[in-house]
């Protein structure tokens, strides 16, 4: 099979010339948007991690998920952006002891299985390969690695996923908007325009939403929107208008500031469904469990934080939650979830010799 780097057939068998043999990892977090790889050098196994956590290499590469772009560009591009974190830390692939790839579309095993056969054929046989959906590596970018508890995502799209420390697991929402993932940024923004076209035509109420929006477009009229929507209705473009409607929620538009409750409620429905599939928080519902919060979705505005609102509506069932915003980026979390599981498995295998 032909593989790309930089846009050109590349052979993976021609490695770097100048590079160490320490032994690494790599930490992959691919989505709709873009493609991370983190290489790392394998620490020695401690409670404690460095910190900083000493980074060797990042490499960004462009969308990964098969589901947006087809399997066979997906592969060229987690294998360019292998082989780019490789060769800016001076490694190569005989260096690698793990991998974690992350990325989203992978949503049933035999997503993962197809993965992992095509990740064999790139990797010595001794290398540890794990294939997780990219929400996973969010979680462990907020717990260092450790695999318990629940993240949340919302950007363009949005899903939660969790974790229990006997390995359970349970996902909800992050079906796409077709399917109802309406706390996302792209249903926020959704709503907003479908909220114009209401207005215009009169089946619904006046919203600042309008003259906001077309303004922001440079559009004239509601009728112009609809061609800007069909032109391109790709999910980032749309979402892009998340902070007009926050703008218009905060200086008290009713309609954007119901789209935003909505949109609350959505997301905190989707981490209580974990919780309780799973039994995060405990028998009394009061047990700690840590809750990640990842997406430009949830960060703090001026006056509407939906992040802190999504927190305060999921306490008032689950007061255990600690919401955990990460200070490493999703990929970071895969390469740690990487180490991780490789320490585990080499404890594991010294214990059976």
């Amino acid at each position: 099979m032909k593989r790309y780097r930089n846009g050109e057939i590349w052979d993976f068998e021609h490695e770097v010339a100048v590079a160490t043999n320490r032994p690494v990892i790599l930490g992959l977090d691919g989505g709709t948007t873009s493609t991370v790889c983190i290489c790392m050098p394998i620490m020695p196994f401690s409670e404690a991690l460095p910190d900083p956590l000493p980074v060797l290499a990042r490499a960004v590469a462009g969308c990964s998920n098969h589901n947006s772009v087809g399997e066979t560009a997906a592969r060229e591009t987690l294998e360019e952006v292998m082989a780019d974190a490789l060769s800016k830390s001076g490694s190569n692939r005989s260096a690698v002891r793990a991998v974690c790839l992350a990325v989203s579309g992978v949503n049933h095993p035999t997503d993962q299985h197809r993965i992992l056969t095509w990740l064999r054929d790139i990797f010595p046989s001794h290398v540890k390969l794990y294939v997780r959906n990219d929400a996973v590596a969010a979680l462990a970018s907020g717990t260092m690695g450790k695999l318990h508890g629940c993240v949340l995502i919302a950007g363009t799209g949005t899903i939660a996923y969790g974790f229990t420390e006997d390995g359970r697991e349970a996902r909800a929402a992050g079906a796409g908007p077709v399917l109802g993932d309406w706390g996302s940024g792209y249903g926020i923004a959704a709503q907003a325009l479908t909220a114009v076209i209401r207005a215009h035509d009169g089946r619904g109420p006046y919203t600042m939403l309008t003259s906001t929006i077309l303004q922001t477009l440079g559009l004239s009229s509601a009728d112009e929107l609809i061609g800007w929507t069909y032109a391109d209705p790709s999910w980032a473009r749309i979402a892009a208008l998340v902070p007009v409607v926050v703008s218009c929620a905060e200086a008290g538009d009713e309609v954007a500031n119901k789209i935003l409750k909505e949109a609350v409620e959505e997301l905190a429905l989707s981490v209580k469904a974990v919780v309780q599939r799973l039994g995060l928080c405990g028998a009394d519902g009061k047990n700690y469990f840590p809750l990640v919060m990842v997406g430009g979705v949830l960060e703090a505005n001026q006056r509407w934080d939906i992040g802190k609102e999504v927190v305060n509506f999921i306490s008032k069932d689950y007061p255990g939650a600690l919401p955990i915003r990460p200070k490493v980026e999703p990929a970071v979390g895969a390469a740690l979830l990487a180490l991780n599981e490789f320490m585990k498995e080499c404890v594991q295998e010294a214990y059976r010799r």
